[in-house]
């Protein structure tokens, strides 16, 4: 039982949370505040989800994906409770997943949209921006994608 790997999906919750606050109050939408050569602070609004997919649907898409969220927080929560306690990289791939989705779930309840941020360019060329959440969920899928191309069980055999 790997459940006590959900101490990372909470500080995934409160460093994502914390810097959307932050975001909020320091930034103005769409008004890039330049940090390196390629990386903005951009405050920006998602109401769809990954590259904006869904954004302009009409509202419903807000109820699918809090429900989807909700539906896949589960399954990762049972995952982890039958995970045995050698799969360590596992457990944290989907604690940070976890971690990425309730992040953005708080958002889409409490505000009806995801708070991006983070924008990544070069020259032209922008990123669509985001957020720790995404990042958290981004590493997880690295994680479980690296675990079983490299480390499964059946390779080690």
């Amino acid at each position: 039982m790997m459940l006590r790997w959900l101490w990372l999906s909470v500080a995934v919750i409160v460093v994502d949370q914390s810097t959307k606050l932050y975001a909020e109050n320091a930034l103005t939408q769409y008004a890039p505040k330049s940090v390196l050569p390629f990386f903005n602070f951009s405050l920006a609004y998602n109401e769809g989800a990954a590259f904006s997919f869904l954004a302009d649907a009409g509202g419903w898409q807000r109820w699918f994906f809090v429900a989807l969220a909700l539906g896949i927080g589960a399954l990762i929560v049972h995952w982890l409770w039958r995970l045995p306690r050698d799969e360590k990289m596992v457990a944290a791939g989907l604690s940070l997943i976890l971690g990425g989705a309730i992040g953005n779930l708080i958002d889409r309840l409490w505000h009806g949209h995801v708070i991006d941020f983070i924008d990544l360019y070069y020259g032209r060329y922008h990123w669509p921006a985001f957020n720790i959440a995404d990042s958290a969920i981004t590493i997880g899928a690295g994680l479980l994608i690296a675990q079983a191309l490299f480390f499964s069980r059946e390779r080690r055999d």
